[in-house]
């Protein structure tokens, strides 16, 4: 369960995030996955195709095979089409056969690459509606969590978790959906049990 929310919400968000970047997802197809079935929306595609990635990929005894928030860089940099994953790939597998050289670079190499798409990702910001408290708690605790935790799934279940404590707070328990209660049930089950581990 712990494997299935943390890649769901990772690839969610990446793919929103990402997608927004490029005109691929607009709000259009974000509401088209929550109130059509079925395959109908990019975004349906995509995550299909994610899930199919990551079920494959651990029958193989990998990692998560999911998307990063990191395309966002090369997205920035004009990558809109899978030819930038095929050559991305292409350089992996270089990469791996030249891994003992590429070891001596720094990991204070990454930090420029990853300044960049903390500043993509900062463009969202202006979107949200500060005023609304209901909106910015959530969002403030979303973004925080992310940043200190280093972990996307962690920040989309803060979001989850304050926006039912702010809508029980402000009288409008009502307005959440049973959905989203059984998601941060869920959330709150899952660092419950990471506490104890």
């Amino acid at each position: 369960m712990s494997f299935s929310l943390s890649d769901i919400f990772d690839s969610l968000g990446t793919f929103i995030g990402t997608g927004r970047q490029t005109g691929i997802f607009s709000g259009k197809e974000e509401l088209a996955l929550e109130k059509e079935h079925g395959f109908k929306s990019k975004l349906d595609k995509a995550l299909f195709a994610d899930s199919i990635a990551t079920g494959i990929g651990s029958i193989f005894g990998t990692s998560n095979i999911t998307t990063y928030v990191e395309s966002s860089a090369g997205i920035g940099a004009g990558a809109r089409t899978g030819l930038a994953s095929v050559v991305v790939s292409i350089l992996f597998l270089l990469s791996s056969l030249l891994s003992p050289l590429l070891s001596v670079i720094p990991d204070a190499a990454i930090a420029p690459a990853l300044i960049l798409v903390g500043i993509m990702m900062m463009s969202s910001f202006g979107d949200i509606d500060w005023k609304n408290i209901s909106v910015a708690i959530p969002a403030f605790m979303t973004s925080i969590l992310m940043a200190f935790c280093s972990n996307i799934t962690y920040g989309i279940a803060a979001g989850f978790i304050f926006y039912c404590v702010v809508q029980t707070v402000t009288g409008n328990v009502k307005k959440v959906h049973p959905l989203i209660w059984i998601v941060s049930l869920l959330f709150v089950i899952n660092f419950t049990v990471l506490a104890f581990i």
